[in-house]
């Protein structure tokens, strides 16, 4: 493997370090979100930012395997532009929940990103299996922020 597992490493703990600190700037628990009613199963608050971290650190695991693993560099661009989505949509749900306060424009956002996590694991798994298997935590993570989202669209709405 020699020297060439360092640009990935560097530039994929990079990325996840920025999506996260940029999530984390956009995610607002003052007042708003707080009078939200939510379900009697809501993971209390302290959860999350420790599931938000071993989420990342997964997936920067698997962009660093599933890039290592590509056999061109075709494929390697599509794992980038895939990866690059996904925190794009990650970073929106956000922006959409917390921001502008409409979990129910949120909903519909966390469908893509969770389509996203599926294209990754999908498509990591033809080149690294670990890569894909390293993603799943994700997905099961955000079908249930998918679930509790609904909840609360359900027992606040309507938005806007």
């Amino acid at each position: 493997m020699g020297k060439y597992w360092v640009l990935p490493v560097v530039i994929a703990s990079i990325a996840a370090i920025a999506v996260a600190m940029l999530g984390a700037t956009i995610t607002d628990l003052g007042p708003w979100y707080q009078s939200l009613e939510k379900p009697s199963w809501n993971p209390p608050d302290q959860l999350f930012p420790i599931a938000w971290t071993i989420i990342f650190a997964f997936a920067t695991a698997s962009a660093v395997t599933a890039w290592l693993a590509a056999p061109t560099r075709r494929v390697s661009d599509i794992l980038i532009c895939l990866f690059s989505l996904n925190a794009f949509l990650n970073i929106t749900w956000s922006l959409i929940f917390f921001r502008i306060q409409r979990p129910d424009l949120a909903f519909i956002e966390l469908l893509l990103l969770w389509l996203s996590i599926l294209a990754l694991i999908v498509y990591s798994y033809r080149y690294s299996k670990a890569a894909s298997l390293l993603l799943v935590p994700y997905l099961i993570w955000v079908t249930i922020a998918g679930a509790l989202n609904w909840q609360v669209v359900e027992i606040n709405g309507p938005f806007g």
